[in-house]
């Protein structure tokens, strides 16, 4: 069940909003045990018998949390005992396929091993493993109740696509939120923002960038439309389930943190970092960059820590070679900022190269090993530009969307900032309910509803 369906709109949603806000259960007690139940009903929707490895991460991340947070001299052992679990648990479920595919590639007598990927368990590790690392560090206190842990990992706004929340942004809201009218008020426009961005912008760029990547020898115009469509696609269908995360968030009384901030504004790619999947980046920086040093070091020891993060940042993304070389492509552009200085050497031109370079990498991430991506990359580079009746076709059939999608890139809420408090509420009203019928109308009537994230 994705949130840009319709038995999640239609059904799901309302009838969870009406259990939650019954008149006669307001304790949050009630409230927390509904969305914990609700939240492992929809995994089970989709996931009927791997929300049973979701509920032993939650008791098993209970459990040791619980020791952990005890002043005993078991905590850092409990500590590594739970590290060890999630990360375990990750590798079998996403890696170990890859694992021996490789080694049987290099002769070594290995059994193939294909597993279904279990959908968002490298997002519900991470917030896993964050619950029990923040104990320890002493940023917040463990929870005696096991329900409370479940309904932090398994909330199922943030379950199966993010944003990663940490423990210590809403171990407070777990026992202590209100959930007030203005909240709920401000929650409903986000959600109907991000369900603009996926039903109507990302699933649009979705029909051009297959075209492109699903063509074994597309024409240069039709490559680079894809690359641009595809950049789109991702980012308007991950930042929109981002929204639609924090918007329901908000109408339950949990106050999530921002996951995205125009990344295609970026100036380098250090900016772009900061800017696109701030929960994962920063999840990367607090618990494997700092502690292994970060930038207080000498150059070499700074080098090989940006190169572990972004290793690890590839591969969490997927078991193919393809992440791999993706995470390295954006270290190897990050030492040549840091040590090389290269955005400040191009002026003006920086935020072209960051562009240039994203989208690239890009193709990368979409391609489904590393010989669609270099046939891709000849296509883009040394394709033919004289035969282009592939990106004709595309382009003046989506060049609306397209160009809606672009212009959604920039900050065009500023313009009516300037408007009266009035008018300005009058005129945002009026185009969430336009924007709301529009969202309607294409989950109703379209089958076609990818979700990128789904992969990971």
């Amino acid at each position: 069940m994705i949130f840009s369906s319709a038995e999640f709109l239609f059904l799901f949603l309302p009838c969870t909003l009406l259990l939650y806000y019954i008149p006669f259960f307001r304790s949050l007690r009630y409230r927390n045990t509904l969305l914990l139940l609700v939240s492992l009903f929809f995994y089970a929707w989709g996931e009927p018998v791997y929300v049973l490895l979701l509920m032993l991460s939650i008791l098993v991340n209970w459990l040791l949390g619980g020791q952990v947070g005890a002043d005993k001299p078991r905590r850092r052992a409990a500590l590594i005992g739970a590290v060890a679990f999630n990360l375990s648990g990750l590798f079998v479920f996403k890696y170990l396929g890859f694992v021996c595919e490789n080694l049987g590639l290099m002769g070594l007598p290995v059994p193939a091993v294909q597993l279904a990927l279990p959908i968002g368990i490298s997002f519900y590790t991470f917030q896993a493993m964050s619950y029990v690392i923040d104990v320890y560090r002493g940023k917040s206190p463990a929870q005696r109740s096991v329900l409370d842990v479940g309904l932090y990992v398994a909330f199922f706004p943030q379950l199966i696509a993010g944003p990663i929340v940490r423990y210590e942004t809403v171990a407070l809201e777990i026992h202590n939120r209100v959930s007030s009218w203005a909240d709920f008020c401000d929650g409903v426009p986000r959600l109907i923002v991000g369900l603009g961005k996926k039903c109507i912008l990302a699933n649009s760029m979705a029909l051009v960038a297959d075209g492109a990547f699903n063509t074994y020898a597309p024409s240069a115009p039709m490559a680079w439309l894809g690359a641009l469509a595809y950049a789109l696609q991702i980012y308007f269908d991950f930042s929109g389930y981002s929204d639609m995360a924090i918007g329901m968030g908000r109408m339950f009384g949990f106050h999530f943190l921002e996951n995205f901030n125009r990344p295609y504004l970026a100036v380098s790619i250090t900016d772009f970092w900061r800017r696109w999947h701030i929960s994962l980046s920063t999840w990367f920086r607090d618990y494997v960059y700092i502690p292994l040093g970060g930038n207080r070091t000498g150059p070499g020891r700074h080098l090989f820590n940006l190169f572990v993060v972004w290793m690890l940042t590839g591969i969490w993304h997927g078991a193919n070679w393809t992440f791999v070389l993706w995470g390295l492509g954006y270290f190897l552009l990050l030492m040549a900022e840091k040590y090389g200085h290269a955005d400040r050497r191009l002026g003006v031109l920086r935020r072209p190269y960051t562009l240039l370079c994203v989208l690239l990498l890009w193709v990368l991430f979409r391609a489904e090993n590393l010989g669609h991506a270099g046939r891709y990359f000849a296509a883009m580079f040394a394709g033919d530009w004289s035969g282009c009746d592939d990106f004709l076709y595309y382009f003046s059939n989506m060049k609306v969307y397209l160009g809606a999608a672009l212009l959604c890139c920039l900050p065009v809420d500023r313009l009516w900032r300037h408007l009266p408090e009035g008018p300005r509420a009058w005129l945002e009203s009026a185009g969430q309910a336009v924007l709301l019928l529009l969202v309607l109308t294409y989950v109703v009537s379209s089958t076609y509803n990818p979700f990128i994230y789904f992969n990971f």
